[in-house]
């Protein structure tokens, strides 16, 4: 397609997309952001088109798909002020943290379901990054960063139940560094 092509394009449809864009989000800088993407997504596929005579119906088509997919994100991962969220966030004290030895973190990493434990267990206590994870696992890198996120959220919540009463200690084992990256882990989520 001809930059001339493409700019007559944006010139006869901007203006109904960008009217349509704005009685979907209902504010001026989501409709223009909504009508560029849809002309971005124009540019770059818009050649396989075999059609030119539905040029308007697959733009508006585009524009509708982008703003499902914006919306999808958005109830997905909402926008929560930090401030908001600090009732979500478990509340792990430093003090309990520094009270864990190896024996008892990896008690706690044994409460872990299955696939988060694999993930965590080479994650914490191998040293593996996430490439090698996902290799190793043979999954993808996302299933590698949703695995560890869920496993450090039932790591720290078997952290929260088992520590309300002291360890004793004649089973303490002596700190390692991998249960000491652990315990850091789970401070710096606090």
């Amino acid at each position: 397609m001809s930059p001339d092509d493409f700019e007559q394009i944006v010139s006869q449809y901007y203006e109904s997309l960008y009217k349509f864009a704005l009685s979907l989000t209902r504010a001026e800088a989501d409709a223009c952001d909504l009508t560029q993407q849809t002309f971005y997504v124009w540019a770059s596929k818009g050649h396989q088109l075999r059609d030119r005579s539905r040029i308007k119906s697959w733009l508006f088509t585009t524009l509708y798909r982008e703003f499902l997919n914006i919306r999808k994100k958005a109830v997905r991962f909402p926008h929560v002020e930090l401030i908001d969220g600090n009732e979500d966030l478990p509340a792990i004290l430093p003090d309990v943290v520094k009270r864990l030895d190896a024996a008892q973190v990896l008690e706690f990493l044994g409460q872990v379901q299955e696939p988060y434990r694999a993930a965590l267990s080479l994650f914490y206590l191998e040293d593996c990054s996430y490439k090698e994870i996902a290799d190793i696992l043979e999954i993808p890198l996302g299933t590698v960063r949703s695995r560890l996120s869920r496993g450090i959220a039932q790591l720290q919540q078997s952290v929260l139940a088992g520590t309300s009463t002291p360890p004793p200690r004649i089973l303490r084992e002596p700190d390692t560094v991998r249960s000491r990256r652990v315990r850091e882990h789970l401070l710096q989520q606090d």
